[in-house]
């Protein structure tokens, strides 16, 4: 079964004359069909994934910088920082595999960033079990890092995770009672 994603309407209509994007998941973060939020009808969350290229190595090299971002990320798109972000330095300074790694804990799941100033690259997850606006992700990765291009993709994590208590509650007693007949041990439904 294929995970279902709704995105909610945006304020404006879309131009009818634009072209449909054959990947409607995956985005330029100049692309103008960005949704607003996202609602998971089946699965555990969302999870945006995000790649900026041709960043600025000054803002790739920013420890201060990266560290407000994660601080301030999570009340702008309404989740709850359980602690404090975590910023590293990694690699050698100057190499192209060096840069900075962050991450803070949300009570919903968790926000990582890792840059490469050598590489001129950033990417970035937003992973949580509640909706959250993507927009507002990928509006503070701009602002951020200012790609000279980005992408990003949208997933629903978990789609074999039902939301509804009932179809979990179904789940799980069918699990228990084929587990329970192939050891042998007789149970009925």
């Amino acid at each position: 079964m294929r995970a279902q994603v709704k995105t909610l309407p945006r304020p404006s209509a879309p131009d009818p004359e634009s072209e449909q994007d054959p990947h409607p998941r995956r985005r330029s973060a100049r692309a103008s069909a960005v949704p607003t939020a996202v609602v998971a009808e089946r699965g555990f969350g969302p999870h945006l994934l995000y790649d900026g290229y041709g960043c600025p190595e000054s803002l790739l090299s920013d420890l201060d910088g990266l560290y407000s971002l994660l601080d301030r990320l999570p009340d702008r798109i309404g989740m709850t920082k359980i602690m404090p972000p975590y910023v590293f330095r990694h690699g050698a300074e100057g190499r192209p595999g060096g840069g900075l790694s962050g991450f803070v804990l949300i009570a919903e799941s968790h926000i990582s960033v890792h840059s490469f100033p050598g590489l001129g690259f950033v990417n970035a997850d937003v992973f949580s079990c509640e909706s959250f606006d993507p927009r507002a992700v990928v509006e503070a990765l701009g602002e951020a890092f200012h790609p000279a291009r980005a992408e990003w993709k949208l997933i629903d994590r978990g789609r074999e995770f039902p939301k509804n208590i009932g179809h979990s509650r179904a789940a799980v007693l069918h699990d228990r009672l084929e587990i329970a007949r192939d050891l042998g041990l007789g149970a009925s439904g």
